[in-house]
């Protein structure tokens, strides 16, 4: 998956897109993150709202650096602060330690000034997109919803852990991991954990895929 990730991701380095700067973000417990910080290209708020992008695999520094450009600025274009952290385990954001992690950046950009200081919008792709579920389980009301492109929910909830929350997500078609038959199973655990899913297959379309703005924008404004 990870050979996959990486051609796919160089393909779409031809693409212009806005530039990234890295940043070396101090947390609460003391720890640190280097994160890859999108600025909108306009925004209606200001400060703008606050987008947490997780790549897939490892969620490494390339791998992150490579989401960022040609996802991370497509949501820019469209008003958000994008931050992209580098997992610091190489584990993406999986697991309740790193979950935490990303909970403490979001305190720390909200401190800083520089983002909205209201809900948060959680992105991933593929092990960033799972991570990103994780991270809405421990309190939906924090965030706007979960763009997962794509991404697995393979626990039945117990309690309604992301009642009301809003998950996009798009699984291809022709995906090489057979994530699309499993499809069916992720929405229903989704929905039995309380949250409100925009889910479809990408016909032809493998695990990664360029994002279809034509559907995911609509969905970001009514989230707004």
């Amino acid at each position: 998956m990870l050979t996959m990730l990486r051609s796919f991701l160089f393909a779409l380095l031809l693409l212009p897109v806005a530039v990234q700067g890295q940043q070396r973000i101090e947390l609460a417990d003391g720890s640190s993150l280097s994160v890859f910080i999108t600025e909108p290209s306009e925004s209606a708020n200001n400060p703008p709202a606050l987008l947490v992008l997780m790549g897939g695999g490892p969620g490494n520094l390339s791998i992150t650096q490579d989401t960022a450009r040609w996802l991370g600025s497509g949501f820019a274009q469209r008003g958000w602060l994008v931050a992209a952290p580098v997992s610091p385990n190489n584990r993406s954001f999986r697991g309740a330690e790193n979950n935490g992690k990303i909970e403490l950046l979001i305190d720390a950009l909200k401190q800083s000034g520089r983002v909205d200081e209201g809900k948060v919008l959680l992105a991933g792709v593929s092990n960033g997109g799972m991570s990103a579920l994780e991270i809405a389980s421990g309190n939906a009301s924090k965030y706007y919803g979960v763009v997962a492109v794509p991404a697995l929910f393979r626990r039945a909830a117990k309690s309604k852990v992301l009642e009301g929350l809003p998950v996009y997500l798009r699984i291809g078609g022709e995906d090489q991991l057979g994530w699309a038959e499993q499809l069916d199973e992720t929405v229903n655990n989704l929905a039995s954990a309380g949250a409100k899913v925009d889910a479809q297959v990408l016909s032809g379309a493998p695990h990664m895929f360029r994002m279809d703005w034509t559907t995911l924008e609509p969905w970001l404004e009514t989230i707004r």
